[in-house]
């Protein structure tokens, strides 16, 4: 079918064949959007000798939403989850991810902000088969 422009759209890959089962990728956004204030909203940038605290933050937070991904979807898909925190010292933050690979596979990103640190959590969700 030809557009406004006189090209023609290929045909997508889940259109050619059947289709592929896709990750819920507004649940696990839900779930995100909960676990980032739950985690840190009375956190604090943690002094020079504390930082280790950054580290499990950090590690909790890539650990729990991996384990939802599985809850989601326990087959078919490898995950990848980067979580980043840093300190707010009211430089702003934003976070912007798109995914241009297959139908079935998914980006999901949250940000948090708070007066002391701002964390930004991305999860992609890729499908294997």
């Amino acid at each position: 079918m030809a557009n406004p422009s006189g090209l023609s759209s290929p045909t997508s890959r889940s259109e050619a064949s059947s289709p592929r089962p896709k990750f819920d990728s507004d649940l696990l956004k839900t779930y995100i959007k909960r676990l980032l204030p739950l985690t840190l909203q009375s956190a604090r940038w943690p002094e020079a000798k504390d930082r280790d605290q950054v580290k499990s933050w950090m590690k909790e937070i890539g650990e729990r939403v991996k384990g939802r991904m599985m809850e989601i979807q326990p087959k078919g898909f490898k995950y990848i989850v980067l979580t980043q925190i840093n300190e707010n010292l009211g430089q702003g933050g934003r976070a912007d991810m798109v995914g241009h690979w297959e139908d079935s596979d998914t980006v999901s990103q949250e940000v948090f902000v708070n007066d002391s640190l701002i964390c930004i959590c991305i999860a992609f969700a890729i499908r294997t088969h």
